[in-house]
């Protein structure tokens, strides 16, 4: 079930579960989703590998951020990149109430593009996150229309929805990624 953006808000003063959250987010939210902002954009340089054990990213060169003053970036048609969120997120790995009354449930978010993404021709690619992460969140914008699209950094770019999660999970996200990581720096194993 999805969870309101009211009752998102009520739970993050207990929970923490978004830091550094805008303005309008906390002070005027709209619908059921919470809009999070561009901080960090990088370009991939590298080569990536999947491997049944191992795995490599891509490495990846920083080529803007909000923190250090610029203002936006350039995608030109056929552009991949990374972007990396404003906000920060910790979703509790251990059930929790979302409701007095009812039974705790462990908690997840999924990720929506904000339609004019979509309506200027960029593709965002990204991933539901699991009970237990912790950090910024990174996704990939492609440009596939046929004309460049600026992205000011600070905007919102993306939707987030939290959602319960129904029955057990045998264990909560421990991954690599942990603590908003944009790339592996090299060949790691994979747990």
């Amino acid at each position: 079930m999805i969870i309101s953006t009211l009752k998102v808000l009520e739970l993050n003063k207990k929970y923490n579960l978004v830091e550094n959250m805008d303005e309008r987010e906390l002070n005027n939210p709209e619908g059921v989703g919470i809009d999070i902002r561009a901080g960090k954009a990088y370009r991939l340089i590298g080569e990536g590998f999947l491997g049944v054990v191992d795995r490599k990213s891509s490495d990846t060169e920083k080529i803007a951020d909000i923190d250090k003053g610029d203002k936006e970036i350039l995608i030109k048609p056929g552009d991949y990149l990374l972007v990396k969120t404003m906000e920060k997120f910790n979703l509790p790995g251990e059930k929790v109430t979302v409701e007095e009354g009812e039974k705790p449930m462990y908690l997840s978010l999924h990720v929506y593009p904000r339609s004019t993404l979509q309506r200027c021709g960029i593709y965002l690619m990204a991933t539901k996150t699991d009970p237990g992460y912790s950090g910024e969140l990174t996704f990939a914008l492609a440009n596939l229309g046929g004309r460049q699209f600026k992205l000011e950094l600070g905007a919102r770019f993306a939707n987030i929805v939290f959602m319960q999660v129904a029955g057990e999970i045998s264990r909560a996200y421990e991954g690599q990624w942990k603590g908003g990581r944009v790339s592996t720096g090299g060949l790691e194993k994979q747990i």
